[in-house]
């Protein structure tokens, strides 16, 4: 995204692969010098750090330094986790985890904040572009007495512009797929000025780089916010594509910390709130398989899902529509069908069929392709037992029994859920099958239940399955 000075500002990464730690590679490797170059550029290594000894021990403390803010396991080793995450495209501003501004509580003396875009992309349409700047100051003003005025000429206090590689301010861009985008914290000068890398493309949907949601960070920056810490906000350095309004209830916080509150008490709804995994009270909407790891999908206004994977330390959290911009933001229940290599996400009356992280032709279709009667509205969890080829989909207090191979559902159908699963209630949230046995999970609360013996062995809390 971008790259700049210390007191330079920035946005955007993008998601993170997990996998098994390994010891710090060899001095002068190419693994070596990625991580002393980010580190050099984002955690104050300094330069010149290409032998082992006490270079190792400093590279060590800044990769945990690192580590920490990105709440990735803080082991000071330079593992897969760390380095495939230094790879991803992200912001120029140093990670100071313990701010949401920038030290010194730089900000604009003035209330009318006046802006100039330069020069246009030629990605969109130039309206597009002015749509997108208007709407990302928007988010701001919406929640402060701030107010924008745009310039068409001479010197504003926030200079907006497309350019790629030196673009005029010794902070050269890097190509496609790397810094997306820079802005200075406000002062004079080049106090405020936001650049766009246009190596990169920029659109108004999902694709490639919403320019909307990363000229609403980049303008964060330009009126004195630095990043956060907390992955459901807009101001965390990572590119997360998510429809509605983007601000969550850290980030007004902090731009109202320097410029207060809208005076006119204009009510604004904050993002959702990443939920927290360890959560006593924590519930589960979905749960499914996908080539070997688990999707967890959690209601916080419908917004985040969990990845688990077995060389995971720990679950990946993510914004649903980081993953699967097409599908809703609230699924109600989704399954794995592997030998079909489709997983079904249902929402409402509706289902969608991803091969993989790719919508497949045909779809979103009617639940009641299934066989299911028009009185039923929405599935509540549904899951794919792969010993008889059947999916069970759960509805209140019943439940039906899909043939997958037949594409029908089988007779006899719906039953009681509670006559045929004793002990675990009358209602399930979601449901997962491994080896024989069903997980059942309703409220806070998970029942082990064996398949063949017809019986719960086993009742834990939900977040059992994240080690809480």
């Amino acid at each position: 995204m971008f790259s700049l000075e210390l007191t330079a500002l920035v946005v955007l990464l993008v998601t993170v692969a997990h996998s098994l730690a390994k010891p710090l590679p060899a001095a002068g490797s190419e693994k070596w010098l990625l991580a002393e170059r980010y580190l050099r550029q984002y955690y104050g290594l300094q330069p010149g750090l290409l032998g082992r000894g006490q270079s190792s021990d400093i590279m060590h403390d800044k990769i945990r330094e690192m580590q920490s803010f990105f709440k990735l396991e803080v082991t000071g080793r330079l593992d897969d986790n760390t380095l495939d995450l230094m790879k991803m495209a992200r912001c120029g501003v140093p990670d100071v985890a313990e701010y949401n501004h920038f030290p010194k509580d730089l900000k604009w003396d003035h209330t009318l904040v006046t802006f100039r875009i330069t020069n246009y992309t030629p990605d969109l349409d130039e309206d597009d572009v002015d749509r997108a700047v208007h709407n990302a100051l928007k988010v701001w003003s919406d929640v402060t007495p701030l107010k924008f005025k745009k310039l068409h000429e001479g010197n504003a206090d926030i200079m907006i512009s497309f350019g790629k590689k030196e673009h005029g301010d010794f902070n050269p861009f890097d190509g496609p797929e790397g810094l997306l985008a820079h802005a200075y914290p406000p002062g004079n000068g080049i106090g405020g000025d936001t650049h766009f890398d246009d190596d990169e493309t920029w659109t108004k949907d999902s694709h490639e780089y919403n320019l909307f949601l990363v000229a609403a960070h980049e303008f964060g920056h330009a009126l004195g916010m630095a990043h956060s810490s907390n992955p459901g906000a807009l101001m965390y350095p990572i590119y997360a594509y998510a429809g509605g309004f983007p601000l969550s209830d850290d980030d007004i916080k902090g731009i109202q910390s320097l410029y207060g509150p809208n005076p006119d008490h204009k009510k604004v709804k904050p993002k959702p709130v990443a939920p927290n995994k360890c959560d006593p009270k924590l519930t589960f909407d979905a749960l499914t398989e996908l080539r070997g790891e688990t999707i967890i999908f959690k209601d916080r206004c419908g917004f985040f899902y969990w990845r688990l994977h077995p060389q995971m330390v720990e679950p990946e959290q993510t914004p649903i529509k980081t993953t699967w911009p097409q599908i809703p933001k609230k699924v109600d229940a989704a399954y794995e069908n592997p030998e079909k290599d489709v997983v079904i996400i249902f929402s409402g009356i509706k289902m969608w069929a991803l091969n993989g992280y790719t919508l497949v032709d045909g779809y979103p279709k009617y639940i009641h392709k299934l066989g299911l009667p028009k009185s039923i509205r929405k599935i509540d969890a549904a899951v794919y037992i792969r010993d008889t080829g059947k999916t069970l989909l759960f509805t209140d207090e019943d439940y039906w029994s899909y043939d997958e191979q037949k594409g029908a559902m089988d007779t006899g159908y719906p039953r009681s859920i509670e006559d045929d699963f004793p002990g675990i209630g009358d209602e399930v949230d979601a449901v997962a099958y491994h080896y024989g046995y069903l997980y059942f999970y309703h409220d806070q609360t998970q029942f082990e239940y064996s398949y063949s013996a017809r019986k719960v062995i086993r009742i834990e809390r939900v977040n059992s399955i994240f080690n809480c």
